[in-house]
């Protein structure tokens, strides 16, 4: 792996435990920060974030595995995604912020256990298993992916599953980071199908003493927030910031209060 630290974006990997290959773009100066993105997404969801984090950080944005530049594996089990997360922190070179976001948050939150190497962890609505989508909503996607129908399988996971209004789903359109969801819809029903089968199980956490900040919207689905607050209270030394007038994309509709909130966690000023 390519060290980072560097003032440019170039493209390093790191090779799972179980033989994969975990890509992730290197950019900025300063101590490493990983961003993990949710289900729909590639390394370029975190744009409208990065120039804030990388005036601080070393951000390694890491594609999940089927995604951008890293390789994939069959069978898939999410247990894989927790070990490729842990192999980007401890690859880092030195203590690593660790910051994700929805089911990425999830994956951020189980690596934190697999590795000594996380300084700070945030996590932006993890779904704990507690979001799920109806099985005729996972149908329904499935037939949209059969029939090469993409743009209408993001747009229904995005309002039927992410609960996003109409108004964030065609700003999220009009966004270069929609094309590359596009590019991985095949993905989305094995996450839902794993997600659904993942159980939270907060005694498994309670000597995780990494400091922790979770972050939810006030307009996010009641869901999220249930699962947020889950996870606040299983955490020995965690706290929560409810975003006002925010959902579950404000590194999209509310940037700078999202990158504030996260640098004042992590000990920069904005």
């Amino acid at each position: 792996m390519s060290a980072p630290g560097r003032s440019s974006a170039t493209g390093s990997t790191v090779v799972s435990p179980d033989g994969t290959r975990i890509a992730f773009r290197t950019n900025g100066d300063g101590p490493p920060l990983v961003l993990v993105h949710g289900t729909t997404a590639d390394h370029a969801r975190w744009a409208p974030v990065l120039p804030a984090f990388e005036r601080h950080f070393t951000v390694l944005a890491v594609d999940r595995r089927g995604r951008g530049g890293s390789g994939d594996a069959e069978p898939y089990a999410v247990e894989r995604e927790f070990e490729d997360v842990a192999s980007v922190v401890d690859g880092a070179g030195g203590p690593a912020c660790l910051l994700g976001h929805s089911y990425g948050a999830m994956c951020a939150l189980e690596a934190a256990l697999l590795t000594e190497n996380v300084e700070r962890l945030v996590l932006y609505e993890p779904p704990l298993g507690m979001v799920g989508a109806p099985p005729e909503i996972v149908r329904r996607l499935e037939e949209l992916l059969a029939a090469g129908e993409r743009d209408e399988l993001v747009g229904l996971f995005m309002a039927e599953v992410a609960g996003a209004p109409p108004e964030q789903v065609e700003l999220m359109r009009s966004l270069p980071a929609w094309q590359a969801r596009l590019a991985v819809a095949h993905t989305i029903p094995r996450e839902l199908r794993s997600e659904g089968a993942y159980a939270f199980d907060a005694a498994r956490f309670s000597e995780l003493h990494v400091p922790t900040l979770l972050l939810r919207g006030d307009q996010s689905p009641p869901a999220f927030a249930a699962a947020a607050e889950t996870a606040a209270a299983a955490l020995p030394d965690s706290r929560l910031v409810v975003m006002p007038g925010q959902g579950h994309v404000a590194m999209d509709t509310g940037t700078e209060l999202f990158t504030a909130e996260v640098l004042r966690f992590l000990g920069t000023r904005g």
